[in-house]
């Protein structure tokens, strides 16, 4: 049995990875924003659903909890920075402080839970570190530009940690879901004022129609946190888990987009090179 750090366990995808890993008798230490939240938590399994209240924009806080986690409940095995949540706007409308908040939280709080862990993963040359980004974190849609563009930074930064950590026997994983049946996309999507009518007919459609979407998403939550458990046994876990067909499709369009932009100007890619510079080493 494993020892998980789930961060934002009150609802949605972190409260289904947690439920998941605990029905499977694992030991959980899920973080939570409120005390009425800790304790709904602990109590769906005694002894093994530990607490801690957190705010992960506290990078001091994060890193006292971690080290506290390890000396009283234990090592820790796995370690999932799932705290996050959605901006909804377009670009040239949304505040510059609310994008801020966003990679505040999306971005550096994950990157607070990863380096706490990661020092004593490091000293027992064991670990799974995973954060969960988004369909959005490889590709986009409009009106998402602040949260797509804080899960693209955390899909590099998991990038750069994967290959920075696997002489280390620590395994790093993205996990990608598309839409779940969450409220990710109802009360806990913050949304920005409109305030540009040029972009109506562009943006009404869709903010309707993820509105209305809301309760009914493709994705079911349990099946992901099952899905999330399988790959801790492989030998070579994916460095991506992209969850639902939804997001396969969505994504292997986006990428199929950006191999044809390479392909089609590579030749004026190439016209920039000194004759005689220095081949950077790939990874």
């Amino acid at each position: 049995m494993k020892t998980f750090l789930i961060t934002g366990v009150s609802s949605g995808l972190g409260r289904a990875f947690a439920e998941g890993a605990l029905d499977a008798g694992h030991t959980v230490v899920g973080t939570v924003r409120r005390e009425a939240d800790r304790e709904a938590f602990e109590a769906l399994a005694p002894g093994r659903a530990h607490a801690r209240r957190l705010d992960v924009t506290d990078d001091v806080a994060v890193r006292t909890v971690v080290d506290e986690v390890e000396a009283a409940v234990g090592p820790l095995d796995v370690a999932i920075a799932n705290a996050g949540y959605g901006l909804e706007g377009i670009f040239e409308e949304t505040p510059l402080s609310e994008v801020r908040a966003q990679f505040e939280t999306n971005v550096f709080g994950a990157a607070a839970t990863l380096q706490a862990v990661l020092p004593h993963m490091r000293r027992r040359r064991a670990g799974h570190l995973m954060a969960v980004t988004s369909m959005g974190g490889l590709m986009a849609v409009p009106g998402m530009s602040a949260y797509c563009g804080s899960k693209f930074a955390l899909e590099g930064m998991l990038e750069s940690i994967r290959k920075e950590v696997a002489a280390f026997g620590i395994h790093v994983t993205a996990v990608e879901p598309g839409s779940f049946r969450t409220d990710w996309a109802g009360r806990s999507m913050t949304r920005a004022e409109r305030t540009i009518a040029d972009y109506d007919a562009l943006f009404t459609p869709i903010r309707e129609a993820r509105m209305a979407a809301s309760g009914n998403q493709l994705g079911d939550p349990q099946r992901a946190a099952e899905a999330l458990l399988h790959i801790l046994d492989a030998p070579e876990p994916p460095g991506h888990l992209v969850l639902g067909s939804d997001a396969l499709r969505l994504v292997a369009a986006a990428r199929q987009a950006v191999d044809d932009d390479i392909r089609g100007w590579e030749k004026l890619s190439r016209t920039t090179d000194f004759p005689d510079g220095a081949q950077i080493a790939g990874a």
